[in-house]
């Protein structure tokens, strides 16, 4: 008989290493930096086979494979999935979000484009929108600045002014009760200040930036990269890269109408119960839009995002 010692060694030996929880704080390509949640450590993980679905932001399941690296097995269920658009395809960008910071500035300028295509992701995804508008120092631009932003205030979402380099103190004071309990996204243009106000509510955010390049082999001055920050319990903030678009090719046409929520109140009263909200006779969006209820801007947005929902896309 083969002595019970010998057999025990064998069986430890073939266990299947321990599952653990994780959070994904960074990723690149196919490979993503987990922080366990038990010991707090990082890791570097990759998905079996050739699987890339794994957000910034997703909770998973993983099983280490050396002391520092690890195998993802499953992904928890999302609460929120934002998506960024290459190219006419649309990539994850992050998950679990509940709250969404437009950043603008006074100077330089900034797209409408972009804001209100991140404003219909946010709503497509349930996660609440707020814009930022910084350097509000620079007053003589600030007058046409709040002009500009005017419509999306009407619409609903909060507007904070902040001047991250001439009132820090301020600026981190307005932007720390809006976070507590919240997973926050910021998404800004180049130029607008973005950086300035993670190092203000992240003060080691440079380093943690050096040490996720070099986990993720990016290079030191890669800054490229989707990232998450843990801010305090259940409290984190994700800086986004600088992106044109945001993915919005995967909405359905009735996702879209919804989106905008300022249709929302005429919905379901046009005559024809499929109005696409065109060109169709007694279309209460339409009414609306000749009534100064709906701008301008958003309904041609809308008829922009119906067109390109309607390519196919390879």
């Amino acid at each position: 008989m083969r002595p019970i010692a010998a057999k025990n060694a064998k069986t430890a030996k073939t266990a299947a290493p321990a599952t653990e929880t994780g959070i994904v704080i960074a990723a690149h390509g196919r490979h993503y930096l987990v922080q366990a949640k038990a010991t707090g450590e990082k890791l570097q993980c990759v998905t079996r086979g050739k699987k890339g679905d794994v957000a910034v932001g997703d909770i998973l399941q993983f099983q280490r494979t050396s002391p520092n690296q690890g195998v993802i097995d499953s992904i928890a269920e999302r609460k929120s999935l934002l998506y960024r658009s290459d190219q006419y395809k649309s990539k994850l960008l992050a998950a679990n979000v509940t709250q969404l910071f437009i950043v603008v500035a006074t100077e330089p300028g900034f797209t409408d484009d972009l804001i209100s295509r991140a404003l219909i992701a946010a709503e497509s995804a349930g996660v609440d929108a707020h814009l930022v508008l910084n350097k509000i120092d620079i007053e003589a631009s600030l007058p046409k600045t709040l002009q500009r932003l005017a419509p999306y205030a009407a619409l609903g979402y909060p507007i904070h002014q902040v001047s991250a380099r001439a009132a820090p103190d301020a600026t981190r004071d307005t932007f720390m009760p809006l976070l507590a309990g919240q997973s926050t996204i910021l998404i800004g243009q180049s130029g607008m200040g973005k950086s300035s106000i993670i190092n203000l509510i992240v003060p080691d955010a440079e380093i943690a930036v050096r040490e996720i390049s070099a986990a993720l082999d990016t290079g030191k001055h890669t800054t490229t990269f989707t990232r998450l920050y843990p801010v305090g319990a259940d409290t984190s903030i994700i800086d986004s890269p600088g992106f044109q678009e945001f993915g919005l090719y995967q909405l359905t046409e009735g996702m879209l109408e919804r989106a905008f929520r300022e249709f929302r109140p005429y919905l379901g009263k046009c005559k024809f119960y499929n109005c696409h909200h065109l060109s169709e006779p007694s279309c209460a969006v339409l009414e609306a839009l000749e009534e100064g209820k709906i701008a301008p801007m958003r309904h041609a947005l809308y008829k922009q995002l119906l067109h390109e929902a309607s390519q196919t896309l390879y």
